[in-house]
């Protein structure tokens, strides 16, 4: 169904933009783009860096979680081990304990994936605004009347001479780059 709302809406915009009367005059010609925004963020240095952040983050949060984990086995083993010579009374201290600590495992669990899903966005988010403004300017620069997203099921088909793609993400390097130069350049100590 929202694939079915995707199209509806890409091929009214569409049909809006090519008969617009007063958009555009016979003799001017429709100037279209394509944009893999998937393949931007996998590709960029940006895309890669959040990558990394990201895999660093997990990695963190696992091992926390594996903590926790044995934590929990041994104490479960030690139950096992203990429980025909510990008092009953004892025995549900334990299995208590043991019952607090699946607890807490669930809720570290939970937290950290919501934590890693909030950084991913929040990255993502990041290099998308970039992207789209690399996009705005390339458009501009370009002359491109419509620039769409190759989404799948959206765009069937299209020629990979409109694909700008590779420029998009050329951009956002050099903007990246641009960007470490200037935090980098020591500032003059005028008096």
């Amino acid at each position: 169904m929202k694939r079915f709302i995707s199209v509806s809406i890409l091929i009214l915009s569409l049909t809006l933009i090519i008969f617009a009367s007063d958009g555009f005059s016979a003799d001017e010609k429709i100037k279209v783009a394509i944009v893999d925004l998937f393949k931007t963020i996998n590709e960029s240095e940006m895309g890669k860096k959040a990558k990394s952040d990201l895999e660093g983050l997990i990695k963190t949060k696992q091992a926390s979680i594996e903590e926790k984990g044995k934590k929990i086995e041994a104490l479960k083993s030690e139950i096992e081990k203990q429980s025909t010579v510990i008092s009953p009374e004892a025995k549900k201290t334990k299995e208590e304990e043991m019952e607090k600590l699946v607890r807490d495992y669930q809720r570290i669990v939970s937290d950290s994936q919501a934590e890693v899903k909030k950084k991913e966005a929040e990255l993502t988010g990041e290099i998308l605004k970039q992207a789209r403004e690399a996009i705005n300017k390339i458009a501009q620069e370009g002359g491109y009347s419509l620039v769409l997203e190759k989404a799948d099921g959206v765009v069937l088909y299209f020629s990979s001479s409109l694909d700008i793609t590779d420029k998009v993400i050329k951009r956002l390097n050099e903007s990246k780059q641009s960007e470490k130069k200037t935090e980098t350049k020591p500032k003059s100590n005028k008096k």
